[in-house]
């Protein structure tokens, strides 16, 4: 009898470790923690309206009347300035982001899931992609990679794409590519390729204007960034398309008025 006792009783917890076990395993695996994180969102206005294209509706500083078709670009290197003091760059080589007005998906970008909480006075980026990462042939895919600047003028790729139609002096309705990436300096200003004698590093730092904001913890913080389309023609240069033409790839004259312009393009809301 003793015996027999002894047995049910194993025999009991066995299956009652059975049992625990089982509905252990039948459970789901617990969440991974929320990280805190930024994502930016992406629009596009002019004088403050949401942009429309393929209207000329819009007329420059320079009293240039002017429409937009498409706009494509890179930004890179992200730097966030946390309130205490800290500095959190995010910069790596998947911190490039590619935004195309054709393309809504490109519209917003999740720039990191892993940020420290709190408030930030600012962040910073570059615009386009700075040389230390704009090698040639390293997006072999569309979108990205009807972005590819010349090799023979520098290579790389486009850090932007705005492109368009005018109306001249004589009111002709004129095609303008706005298209900036390396520059080059020619020998004698001759602007043929074969007296190429040096590149320029086009792209620049941006630091949009905007309120501090704030990461908070286990949550992801959307943070829009705005073009403000206008500001590439008129601050702190006035750009006249009557003066440069429709395509300004090989003259750093004018790609160096859209850098100098592009300080001020963006803003946070």
């Amino acid at each position: 009898m003793r015996i027999n006792s002894i047995a049910h009783l194993l025999g009991n917890l066995i299956l009652t470790a059975f049992i625990v076990v089982f509905i252990t395993a039948c459970q789901d695996d617990p969440p991974d923690p929320v990280k805190q994180g930024l994502e930016i969102t992406f629009s596009h206005k002019v004088d403050g309206s949401d942009l429309v294209v393929n209207n000329m509706i819009y007329t420059n500083a320079a009293g240039n009347p002017y429409e937009v078709t498409e706009i494509m670009y890179f930004i890179s290197d992200v730097k966030l300035f946390h309130q205490d003091g800290r500095v959190v760059n995010l910069d790596s080589w998947d911190d490039i982001h590619y935004v195309d007005t054709n393309i809504p998906t490109t519209f917003n970008w999740l720039v990191s899931n892993d940020v420290p909480s709190g408030i930030y006075d600012s962040l910073t980026f570059t615009f386009g992609i700075s040389s230390t990462k704009n090698q040639s042939f390293m997006f072999v895919n569309p979108p990205e990679v009807n972005m590819s600047w010349p090799g023979v003028l520098g290579g790389g790729y486009h850090y932007l794409m705005l492109n368009g139609w005018w109306k001249d002096t004589v009111n002709v309705r004129r095609p303008f590519n706005f298209h900036f990436g390396i520059g080059q300096i020619y020998e004698n200003n001759s602007g043929q390729v074969s007296d190429i004698i040096g590149f320029i590093d086009n792209s620049f730092t941006v630091t949009p204007a905007g309120n501090a904001f704030e990461l908070k913890a286990g949550e992801i913080t959307q943070l829009k960034l705005v073009m403000n389309v206008e500001s590439w023609f008129d601050t702190p240069i006035v750009y006249d398309h009557n003066q440069w033409g429709g395509a300004i790839m090989q003259i750093q004259d004018a790609m160096h008025i859209g850098c100098m312009n592009g300080h001020d393009v963006f803003s946070l809301e």
